[in-house]
């Protein structure tokens, strides 16, 4: 099997020398973002993964900017609205459009009168529009005045660019147990993007709040920016990454530096015997994992190696182990 982008130069053998191993881990990290707004690095830097192994990890400062697309729409206006006004939704393991007739079904599809998102009169759906808003409902404990909104946040409203710097090893780290994607998410996709953990549905329903995303699996927080919480076909593969085996091509690195791999098969088969964490070893003793399914909310059920850092401070020091995800 063809490795892909990354391993085949992070696992170089020992007959270049050590400068030019280094140059060349870093072109093939460059190359695997370059459709990504990169705004430093990437660098080699020395880091601390979860369980303490001391490794060198790249370092690179992306913007959460898709280059081939403008995120959104999340929210419709009015229920008169069709699917192209809004965004998608998670409902019993599948992604819904979060249409005008989804908003007056809410309290049918969860069994709650209390659901009313909309004007009855005007039919106009109640949604955040403003910084100030979002901020209030895009929280674990929404503002109880904008219960029975939908939630979006808009990067436009944002007051500065959201950027994120990845601290990943360039080979994976034998770790004792798995991880899970909370704090410092499943990974990053190769157009900067952050792919996220899962989205805390529990509380966002608990407020009679809808968050949906957008038809790419993405919206916006005022903290990371714009982020994914389900990987659907706007991530169809990186640049020049090769399909080998019948794999996809890599669509995104994860945290523990483990390559990531669409959900199905190149022939739309689905992937056999994934871990607990959507991975697996295939023939050559090479892992990776595949997306989970876009109404899943896992793009990863967790990391199998020792993961690294998302920092803001782009001169930030990566000590993993200080807030190591558990299981």
């Amino acid at each position: 099997m063809k490795p892909t982008i990354l391993a085949a130069i992070f696992l170089a053998g020992s007959a270049t020398t050590a400068l030019a191993q280094t140059d060349d881990r870093l072109a093939a990290v460059a190359k695997f973002f370059a459709g990504a707004d990169i705004v430093a690095g990437p660098d080699v830097v020395d880091c601390t993964l979860s369980e303490g192994a001391q490794t060198e990890c790249f370092s690179i400062t992306l913007a959460a900017d898709p280059q081939t697309y403008t995120p959104g729409p999340w929210c419709p206006t009015n229920i008169s609205d069709g699917p192209e006004a809004g965004g998608i939704w998670f409902l019993d393991g599948k992604t819904v459009d979060v249409d005008g007739a989804f908003i007056t079904r809410l309290a049918e599809i969860y069994g709650d009168t209390n659901w009313q998102l909309y004007d009855p009169d005007t039919g106009d759906v109640r949604y955040t529009g403003t910084l100030a808003e979002c901020q209030a409902a895009a929280r674990p404990d929404v503002d109880p005045a904008y219960q029975n909104y939908c939630v979006q946040c808009l990067p436009e409203t944002l007051p500065e660019a959201m950027v994120m710097t990845y601290v990943i090893p360039f080979a994976p780290v034998a770790a004792t147990d798995v991880a899970r994607t909370g704090e410092n998410g499943s990974g990053v996709a190769y157009n900067g993007v952050r792919l996220d953990g899962p989205a805390p549905v529990d509380a966002i329903l608990g407020a009679y709040t809808i968050a949906p995303f957008d038809d790419c699996g993405g919206h916006v927080n005022p903290h990371v920016g714009y982020h994914y919480h389900a990987v659907t076909d706007c991530l169809d593969a990186a640049p020049d990454a090769a399909e080998a085996d019948g794999h996809g091509a890599q669509i995104g690195i994860a945290m523990d530096g483990q390559a990531i791999l669409p959900h199905l098969m190149a022939d739309g088969s689905d992937p056999i015997a994934l871990d607990q964490c959507n991975g697996h070893t295939i023939e050559d003793g090479s892992y990776h994992y595949h997306v989970g399914e876009a109404g899943s909310n896992a793009i990863l059920g967790c990391l199998t190696a020792q993961t690294g850092c998302t920092l803001e401070d782009t001169g930030g020091i990566c000590d993993a182990s200080t807030r190591r995800p558990r299981p």
